[in-house]
């Protein structure tokens, strides 16, 4: 990554901002995007004495038109982006019990249609370059439903399959397309689960797990490896034995109080 010019959206807080600092030491020229500009502001300056650095460029996620500005200034200014890393994302849990079509909507305006609209004005120019990387972060909650995640299951699943549909022609143009697929990783959006988390990691050690895959071709970055495999796993199973087995795993087979 030295030398490289990589955005990453998503980045005032958890994976994004520790991807941000790992990317800076690795010595990337790192530009940051997130609605809270004080946070960006902040970590810009702890990237002070890196390798790299860090620059912000506040936008909001939901508003195309200031990406396609942003975008444009930065390779304007700057030069071309070479990896796009589109991370920003919310977690609104969701239960039956208290169904809330909000959160459904706000998690797929900004973790699915957020990241389309940070794709829209990279993409093209990528492609006109017949170069570039681009990395979609996903979660191993979109291989299949969990508990409370029925909105935010499904925003990463759409990820997924994006990323997949859009391999095929990415690969003849010269551009990589990868997904990230982290499990727990101890960040805000983790504090509220009221269920087990094998294999938590901290945000930085994410961090430094994403960086490595992106200094590789292979298609998915998925981790801890071992979580990663036995959901892949689990999700092979028929339902009749998956639901059971999910529903022990997370307390979920507790009758309601």
């Amino acid at each position: 990554m030295s030398a490289q010019r990589v955005w990453i959206t998503g980045a005032s807080s958890g994976i994004g901002r520790a991807l941000a600092l790992e990317m800076a030491r690795r010595g990337a020229a790192v530009v940051a995007t997130a609605r809270r500009a004080e946070a960006l502001a902040e970590l810009s300056g702890a990237a002070s004495g890196l390798k790299g650095s860090i620059r912000a460029e506040p936008a909001d996620v939901t508003d195309a038109d200031a990406l396609e500005l942003l975008v444009a200034r930065v390779e304007a200014e700057d030069g071309p982006i070479d990896t796009a890393i589109l991370n920003a994302g919310l977690y609104l849990p969701v239960r039956a019990e208290e169904f809330d079509l909000a959160k459904f909507e706000t998690s797929f305006a900004v973790n699915l249609g957020g990241t389309v609209k940070a794709l829209a004005p990279i993409l093209p120019r990528m492609m006109a370059r017949k170069r570039g990387r681009i990395a979609f972060v996903a979660s191993v909650a979109g291989y299949g439903g969990l508990p409370t995640s029925s909105a935010y299951g499904a925003t990463k699943a759409a990820l997924i399959n994006m990323a997949e549909s859009l391999k095929f022609d990415c690969d003849r143009h010269g551009v990589t397309v990868q997904v990230i697929c982290p499990g727990f990783v101890e960040t805000p959006a983790t504090e509220v689960n009221p269920f087990p988390m094998p294999f938590i990691i901290p945000a930085e050690e994410a961090a430094r797990r994403i960086a490595d895959g992106l200094e590789t071709n292979r298609f998915e970055i998925a981790f801890p490896r071992r979580f990663a495999f036995i959901l892949k796993a689990i999700n092979l199973l028929p339902y009749r034995l998956y639901f059971p087995l999910v529903a022990r795993a997370t307390g979920w087979n507790k009758p309601v109080m």
